[in-house]
């Protein structure tokens, strides 16, 4: 036992050593950024899709490091009719996440990423989220005809975040928080990783995007009669007018006819930041303040995205419908209606956001939640952001636990991201 505790504490001296070795080889790799690149700090803030403007010339290989942080102090309260009694909940903070970003400049236009988990909720050991090969040139190819044409296309291929809709370029991102003005995501939370391939086509501000996967977060090759690809797509426009006034509209679309286990609106496995919230004593739940519609088979969803910034001032809105099955049941349908505003005033922003979704449930209930927001944060520097948020979600017409259910008070959150 004393022989294998010795060997082990070596090999960690050993590891940890070589760690700090590559610390400045890792730090010289990380001042050179990818080429067509959303960059983890203010810099990417109202950013959404990668455009085909580029600064940065092709040096070579180039690895690219880059980590986020985040951590909550939590002061909320639930209550419900009472029919089922809930967690006794406090004050607290809640457990920090991170996020390890990696990605490498493989040729002129070539790039590959990958993100891993360090620490979430709804895991205890470190994990992949996805990750994706980015081309936007083919050089190599030796064509004119084809370097003429990618001046316009970007092919993103691998096991990756999909681009249904313009919400997941806001949300937070288990550790990476610095895009989203608010703590916590959106009530039903579109977000999900599949396998498969988008191409995207862009000029001038306009822009379109088909794509296909596998439609469901795990690659698998049983039971093939009881699946089919999902196919998405993108529609819309990003200009800016003039010095004060950029203006964004997108229609999006995501539909798949058979899955065994679809996860458009519970592809987060990171979980949510209201922790504790409505669950009964002898239970929790991860995905706290969210609905699951469970359109596990079947799924077809629409959701529309207006983006206006006028000088300091920003409006994004999602107006949201999804129809959909589980295995077994028939067809329901969920809406959803947000408005965000925010205004920022250099570093400094104040914000308010209107959460509504509303549907029928699969015991036949016709439901809606209703969520307000207001909050404001500081940007110390471009990589370190303080926020808070006030939350106020009421839950109305629904039964057992959620009967008469609502939760409100502040969390507030800090976050790293480089």
């Amino acid at each position: 036992m004393q022989v294998s505790f010795m060997k082990t504490r070596l090999l960690n001296t050993v590891l940890l050593s070589a760690l700090l070795a590559a610390i400045p080889l890792i730090s010289s790799a990380q001042q050179k950024p990818l080429q067509y690149f959303r960059p983890y700090s203010s810099e990417g803030l109202n950013m959404f899709e990668t455009s085909k403007d580029n600064a940065v010339p092709f040096e070579g290989l180039n690895v690219f490091w880059g980590a986020a942080f985040t951590q909550q102090f939590q002061s909320l309260s639930h209550e419900n009719s009472g029919a089922v009694p809930l967690l006794d909940i406090g004050s607290g903070f809640n457990l920090a996440t991170a996020n390890l970003m990696l990605g490498a400049q493989l040729a002129d236009g070539i790039q590959v990423n990958l993100v891993t988990y360090l620490s979430s909720r709804h895991h205890s050991e470190a994990w992949v989220k996805g990750g994706y090969l980015q081309v936007d040139k083919l050089e190599m190819l030796n064509s004119e005809a084809i370097n003429n044409l990618m001046k316009y296309v970007t092919v993103r291929v691998g096991h990756m975040e999909i681009n249904y809709g313009d919400a997941h370029f806001r949300r937070t991102d288990n550790g990476m928080a610095l895009y989203n003005p608010f703590v916590g995501n959106l009530i039903m939370d579109s977000f999900a990783t599949e396998i498969g391939a988008e191409v995207m086509v862009q000029n001038n501000g306009m822009f379109g995007m088909i794509a296909m996967t596998g439609g469901e977060i795990k690659g698998r090759v049983d039971l093939p009669d009881d699946r089919t690809p999902s196919i998405y797509g993108k529609l819309g426009f990003d200009r800016q007018l003039n010095e004060d006034l950029r203006v964004r509209l997108t229609g999006s679309i995501y539909t798949t006819s058979k899955a065994i286990s679809n996860t458009l609106y519970s592809g987060d496995r990171a979980g949510s930041r209201f922790y504790d919230v409505l669950v009964a004593k002898s239970g929790d739940s991860f995905r706290n303040g969210r609905e699951n519609p469970g359109f596990n088979n079947k799924v077809t969803a629409i959701q529309i995205n207006p983006f206006v910034k006028f000088q300091n001032f920003e409006l994004h809105g999602i107006y949201e419908t999804a129809t959909g099955e589980k295995t077994g049941q028939t067809e329901r349908t969920f809406d959803q209606i947000a408005v965000d505003a925010i205004y920022r005033f250099g570093d400094v922003f104040l914000g308010a956001r209107y959460n509504t979704v509303s549907g029928e449930l699969a015991s036949g209930e016709d439901v809606t939640i209703d969520r307000v927001q207001v909050g404001g944060g500081w940007f110390l520097t471009p990589n370190v952001l303080m926020k808070a948020t006030y939350v106020s979600q009421t839950y109305n017409d629904y039964p057992g636990i959620y009967e008469n259910g609502k939760f409100n008070g502040v969390t507030f959150e800090g976050v790293v991201a480089f």
